[in-house]
C-alpha cells in the first residue's frame, strides 16, 4: 500500500488495530541515499540501488526467506547493518562468502548481514538495500513517516480489509492513499505464463503435425520404391500382416529416433541457456521420456496408411514393376 508522499508516523499502529490484520511492516524509501560496493565508485554510477528503512517484521509480513546470513533484528536495526535484496546482491557481486563485508551507503560503511531470497509478493524489495529504522533515523535523520506499508490479513478477509485500509492509514486524507493488492500482480504474471505455455504447446503440436506428415510421405515413397522387395517377400510366403508390420515398425523406429535426438538437442539447448545466465539446470524427469514416446505415437499414426498400402500390394503387381 503506497501513498503519493509520506504516510502518518502511526499508520502501522492504526492498521494493526483492524481485526483481521495479522501483520504490518513499514518501509521508508531514502531517495537521496544509494548503495554501492566501494567508495571509489563514481557518484553517477550509484543511482540504481535504493536504500530503504524497514521494520524488522517485513520478512514475516511478506512471507519472505533469507537466502544466506540473517535478517535484521532489534539489535542490528540500530547498527550500521544492511540486508540486500536478491537482485541487489547480484548487482553488487555479493554471495554467501561475502557476508560480513562492507558496502557503502552515501559516505558510510554498512556491514552486510544477510541476503534475501526473491520475494514474490514484493518484487521491489529484491532491488533494495534494507536497513533498520533506528539507524536510519540516527544517521540520516529519517522522521519515521513510512512511504509504504505491507499488510498481511486473514485470507478470507482480504477484500474487507482492503476496503478499510485507506481510511485506517490516514483518516484525514484517505483519498491520498493508494491500496494495491500483490496477488493482482501475481495473477497477471500467472496469466502471462499461461499464455506462453499455451503458445509453446500450440507450436509443439504444429511441429508434431508437420513431423507426422513428413514421416507419412517418407514411408509412402519407401513403399513405392520397394515394390519389388514387397512382391518378393509375398512370393516367398510373407503375409499381408508381415509386410504391414515391417513398414509400421520402420515408421515407429524412425519417429522414435527423431524424438530421442530432439530431446537430447533440447536438453543441450537448455543447459547452454542456463550456463549463459548462470542458472541451475532443472529438467523434469517426465519430459525425458514423454518426448520420444509422443514422437513414437505420432510415427505409429503416420505409418498406418503406408503400412496398409504396402500390405495390400499384390505379389504379381509388385513383381511386375521389376
Amino acid at each position: 500500500m503506497t501513498g503519493p508522499g509520506q504516510l502518518p508516523a502511526d499508520a502501522g499502529a492504526l492498521v494493526q488495530r483492524v481485526g483481521p490484520v495479522t501483520g504490518v511492516a513499514a518501509v521508508e524509501s531514502m531517495a537521496t541515499v544509494h548503495a554501492y560496493r566501494s567508495p571509489a565508485v563514481p557518484s553517477f554510477e550509484t543511482q540504481g540501488i535504493n536504500v530503504e528503512a524497514a521494520d524488522v517484521s517485513l520478512v514475516s509480513t511478506l512471507g519472505g526467506t533469507v537466502a544466506y546470513g540473517t535478517w535484521l533484528n532489534a539489535a542490528t536495526a540500530r547498527l550500521p547493518a544492511v540486508v540486500l535484496g536478491a537482485s541487489t546482491a547480484r548487482a553488487l557481486g555479493i554471495g554467501p562468502h561475502e557476508i560480513g563485508m562492507a558496502v557503502w551507503m552515501g559516505n558510510r560503511a554498512f556491514q552486510v548481514v544477510g541476503v534475501l531470497a526473491p520475494v514474490p509478493l514484493g518484487t521491489e524489495i529484491d532491488r533494495a538495500a534494507l536497513i533498520g529504522f533506528p539507524v536510519a533515523a540516527s544517521l540520516y535523520g529519517l522522521d519515521g513517516h513510512p512511504s509504504e506499508l505491507y499488510v498481511r490479513s486473514v485470507p478470507s478477509q482480504v477484500v474487507a480489509v482492503r476496503a478499510v485500509l485507506a481510511a485506517s492509514v490516514d483518516p484525514a486524507s484517505p483519498d491520498q492513499v493508494t491500496v494495491s493488492h500483490p496477488s493482482d500482480v501475481l495473477a497477471a504474471q500467472a496469466a502471462a505464463a499461461g499464455a506462453y505455455s499455451s503458445l509453446f504447446l500450440a507450436l509443439g503440436s504444429i511441429a508434431l503435425l508437420v513431423g507426422a506428415v513428413g514421416i507419412a510421405n517418407v514411408m509412402v515413397i519407401a513403399v513405392l520404391e520397394r515394390r519389388t522387395e514387397i512382391g518378393l517377400r509375398r512370393a516367398l510366403g510373407a503375409t499381408r500382416r508381415h509386410v504391414g508390420a515391417q513398414f509400421l515398425t520402420e515408421s515407429l523406429m524412425l519417429s522414435a529416433l527423431g524424438g530421442l535426438f530432439g530431446t537430447i538437442a533440447g536438453i543441450g539447448a537448455t543447459a547452454l541457456a542456463a550456463a549463459a545466465e548462470s542458472w541451475t539446470v532443472s529438467l523434469p524427469v517426465l519430459a525425458l521420456w514423454v518426448g520420444p514416446l509422443a514422437a513414437a505415437g505420432v510415427g505409429a499414426v503416420a505409418g498406418l496408411y503406408p503400412a496398409t498400402r504396402a500390405a495390400r500390394l499384390a505379389p504379381t503387381e509388385a513383381l511386375r514393376a521389376v
